[in-house]
C-alpha cells in the first residue's frame, strides 16, 4: 500500500534520477508523470498511483523543497481543471493515452469551447451544429468567451447532434483540434485593454468519431463534469493567508497609515474575515472532494469568489484614491494567464468584474445552489420538454 513514506521515497528516487538543477524542464515533467507522481489519485500509467488525492501535498512539499520546476499551472489551468477530469472519466483507454500526459506537462495547452453569442447562462440552447458523414462529424458554429484559444492546440466542444429533441438531450461532447482548417480565433478586447478572451467560429471543421467524449447525444451529462470541475478550479484555489486579492490591500493598509479611514478600517476588516472564511470552507470542499467528483457544492464557492474579488477590488480603489485610478498600461495585447496580483489596482477593479460572468454567470450559480445544494423548488421552465427545433430563438 502506498502511504505517505512511501511517497516520499519515489519521489526522492525521481530527484535522484533527474536532479532539477541539471535536467530539462519538459523532461523533468514528463519523469514526473511517468512515476505516478503528477497527480497521485489518477491511476497508474495516467500521472498518478492511485492513491488519495490528499497525498498530492506530500509529493509538491518534497519536489518544493528540491526547487524542481511545475507545470505552470495557471497557464494551461483549463486543461487541468476541466479537460483532465473529463477524459478521465469519459475518455477511452486510447484517448486517455493520447491526452492527459502532454496536457500536464503543458506541451498542449486546451481551451473551452462552451458558450456561444445566443447560449451563455442558458447553455443547453446552444446552436453549433455536429452532423455525422461517415467517419467524421462536420461542425458549424461559433463559440465565445473563450480563454486561451489563441494559444490552444485542443478544445473540449459541445454541439448539437440531434435538433428534434429537448435541448439538453440531443448535445454530443468532442475533442476539437485548434490547428484543423475551418478553425477561426478572433481576439476579444475587454475592458481592461487585453485580450485575453477570443471568439472562434468553426466552418465545416471535420472532427473523428474516435475524439468524442461519452456516448452520442449525452453531451450535457459529460459537460456537467467538465462545469462542475471548472467551478472547483476557479472558486476553489489553493491559497495562503492574504493570498489573492486581499493581499495587496492589507499590505497597502499597513504600508501607507496616511490613506486609513474609520469607514475604510471597518470595511477591509469584514472583507479580511470573508476572505479567510471562503480560504479555509475552499480548503474543506476540496477535502471532501478527495474521494469523489465534485458536486454542486463548487458552485458557492465560485458565488464567494466573484463576490469578494468585486469587493475587495472596489475598496482598494477607494483606498487610493487618485491613485487608484492610474492604470500602467492600454497596449492591446493577448496574454497567455490572468494574472490579479501582479498587476496594479485599476487592473484588478477592471478584471474582477468579469469574475461574476466567466465559469458561469452569478444568477445561474445562485440557481444551483437553491435548487441542487438547498433543495429548494425548481424554477419553472416551459421550455424543458420542447424539441430544440421548435423553440423560440
Amino acid at each position: 500500500m502506498t502511504d505517505a513514506a512511501e511517497l516520499r521515497r519515489r519521489t526522492r528516487e525521481l530527484l535522484e534520477a533527474h536532479p532539477p538543477a541539471g535536467t530539462d524542464r519538459l523532461d523533468f515533467l514528463r519523469a514526473r508523470f511517468d512515476a505516478g507522481l503528477a497527480w497521485v489519485h489518477y491511476p497508474e500509467g495516467l500521472g498518478g498511483l492511485g492513491v488519495p488525492r490528499s497525498l498530492q501535498a506530500v509529493v509538491d512539499a518534497e519536489l518544493e523543497a528540491a526547487d524542481a520546476p511545475d507545470n505552470d499551472p495557471r497557464r494551461i489551468g483549463i486543461g487541468l481543471g476541466m479537460a483532465a477530469p473529463t477524459i478521465l472519466r469519459y475518455g477511452t483507454d486510447e484517448q486517455k493515452r493520447r491526452f492527459l500526459r502532454p496536457l500536464w506537462t503543458g506541451e498542449e495547452v486546451w481551451c473551452q469551447l462552451f458558450s456561444e453569442p445566443g447560449a451563455g447562462s442558458d447553455l443547453a440552447a446552444l446552436g453549433t451544429r455536429a452532423v455525422r458523414d461517415g467517419e467524421d462529424w462536420v461542425v458549424d458554429g461559433q463559440k465565445v468567451w473563450t480563454s486561451s484559444a489563441h494559444i490552444a492546440r485542443w478544445a473540449i466542444l459541445i454541439a448539437r447532434t440531434d435538433p428534434t429533441v429537448p435541448k439538453h438531450a440531443g448535445i454530443t461532447y468532442f475533442v476539437c483540434d485548434m490547428t484543423d482548417p475551418g478553425v477561426e480565433v478572433r481576439p476579444l478586447r475587454q475592458i481592461t485593454g487585453e485580450a485575453e478572451f477570443n471568439e472562434v467560429f468553426l466552418t465545416g471543421v471535420r472532427i473523428p468519431d474516435s475524439r468524442r467524449l461519452g456516448e452520442t447525444g449525452d453531451g450535457w451529462r459529460v459537460a456537467q463534469t467538465t462545469l462542475n470541475n471548472e467551478r472547483v478550479a476557479i472558486g476553489g484555489m489553493r491559497l495562503p493567508r492574504e493570498g489573492g486579492m486581499i493581499g495587496p490591500v492589507a499590505t497597502t493598509w499597513r504600508e501607507r497609515p496616511e490613506l486609513r479611514t474609520h469607514d475604510l478600517h471597518q470595511r477591509l476588516l469584514k472583507l479580511w474575515v470573508d476572505a479567510e472564511v471562503a480560504r479555509l470552507t475552499s480548503e474543506r470542499l476540496r477535502q471532501q472532494l478527495a474521494s469523489g467528483q465534485p458536486g454542486p457544492e463548487g458552485a458557492g464557492m465560485k458565488l464567494a469568489f466573484a463576490r469578494l474579488n468585486q469587493e475587495i477590488s472596489g475598496l482598494e480603489i477607494e483606498l487610493l484614491g487618485e491613485e487608484g485610478l492610474l492604470y500602467d498600461d492600454w497596449t492591446m495585447r493577448r496574454p497567455e494567464l490572468v494574472d490579479f496580483t501582479g498587476r496594479e489596482a485599476g487592473y484588478r477593479y477592471l478584471r474582477s468584474k468579469g469574475n461574476s460572468i466567466e465559469g458561469g454567470t452569478s444568477e445561474v450559480l445562485l440557481n444551483i445552489v437553491a435548487e441542487r445544494v438547498l433543495g429548494l423548488p425548481a424554477e419553472p421552465r416551459t421550455d424543458k420538454d420542447v424539441a430544440w427545433k421548435d423553440l423560440a430563438r
